[in-house]
């Protein structure tokens, strides 16, 4: 029902309020395809060029091998280092180019702007309970009809040009080893290529399916879209008035709860903090905290109302950093606001009995 609410597409700023916590439309599929065929054509651009200076590392190996001059260290680490650089100058080609074309598809995707924020760890995609949904729930169905929709697209592709020439290549028995090399290699450039296309196909058809998904989990609420309307269209000075105004209910309805509270804890000058324990929360619950002029106030209020204040600076001070108003004091100061209210209990306890 919650989906079924949002009928309003997204606003600039949803949009880019998600855009820099990594929300974005991406796909992976289209970014592999996209490298494969960039490695496909550098690899039959220098294909010619590769085979070349293979054949001539090879030669130059079987000469050495074949030599009649002592065989040495420095004979075999000079072939190794032969050998090493012309892998490299083989590959290096080929993985700048799917370097490139990696780097170009994902900023076609995502943009040139960087979102340091998606960039920060979060500890809650580690959480256990969340990766099972994605994997066994709707997210995770998705997922599994994809890929196996993508290796039935691959694998009819593959098979449609293999099957035909089955017989052709069953018909080459006796062939020489350099015709039949050159046959086998035609027909698996032809193969990876047709592989690749389909490939790219299923990219293409994924990313738009990725942004169709971002779209939807982007939608408002009716009421969304007027909240942020209203907040945008009103000039600064009003936005900063209506926040002061909210501060200073906030305050108002921190001070009626004052006179509430069972004891308030002091620096004794700086800080006060109010709290108040009904016997069936888990903890104290901070109801009020200040500093300096609203401390002052928050004494006055107290005094006026006979709540007792006790003073405990180290206390005061640690619950006004850590704790807001309306939370409970966290596990590591039990004791010190236990032993307080305790006090306060006592003397309450003495007071009732002096005035009977």
């Amino acid at each position: 029902m919650a989906d079924a609410d949002k009928t309003e597409k997204a606003t600039p700023k949803r949009r880019e309020e998600a855009r820099k916590q990594g929300n974005v439309a991406k796909s992976a599929d289209l970014s592999g395809a996209v490298v494969v065929l960039a490695g496909l054509f550098m690899l039959g651009a220098t294909g010619s060029s590769m085979v070349q200076r293979m054949a001539d590392g090879i030669h130059d190996s079987l000469a050495a091998g074949g030599s009649r001059d002592p065989v040495t260290m420095g004979t075999v680490s000079d072939l190794l280092l032969k050998s090493g650089a012309n892998v490299v100058w083989c590959l290096a080609p080929i993985v700048g180019v799917c370097a490139v074309a990696a780097i170009v598809v994902n900023l076609a995707q995502v943009g040139i702007r960087p979102k340091t924020q998606a960039l920060k760890p979060n500890f809650k995609r580690l959480s256990p309970q969340q990766g099972l949904k994605r994997i066994f729930g709707k997210q995770g169905l998705v997922e599994l009809f994809k890929n196996l929709v993508k290796i039935a697209v691959v694998a009819y592709v593959v098979l449609s040009a293999f099957l035909p020439h089955m017989t052709d290549y069953a018909a080459m028995v006796g062939v020489s080893p350099l015709q039949l090399g050159g046959s086998i290699a035609a027909l698996v450039k032809s193969i990876a290529m047709r592989a690749a296309f389909a490939y790219l196909f299923i990219g293409v058809v994924d990313f738009f399916y990725q942004r169709f998904t971002r779209e939807k989990g982007l939608r408002m609420k009716k009421e969304e879209v007027k909240e942020e309307s209203k907040g945008q269209d009103l000039p600064a000075e009003v936005k900063g008035a209506i926040r002061r105004r909210q501060r200073e209910a906030a305050r108002a309805r921190m001070m009626a709860d004052v006179p509430t509270a069972d004891v308030i804890v002091t620096n004794p000058t700086h800080f006060s903090v109010a709290l108040k324990y009904d016997g069936k929360s888990n903890a104290p619950t901070v109801v009020a905290k200040g500093q300096d002029l609203l401390a002052l106030r928050i004494r006055e209020i107290a005094a006026e109302n006979n709540v007792p204040i006790v003073p405990d600076p180290p206390l005061a001070r640690s619950m006004h950093d850590t704790v807001e108003v309306g939370q409970m004091i966290p596990e590591d100061l039990f004791q010190a606001v236990a032993q307080i209210l305790a006090y306060v209990y006592r003397v309450a306890g003495r007071r009732r009995f002096g005035a009977a």
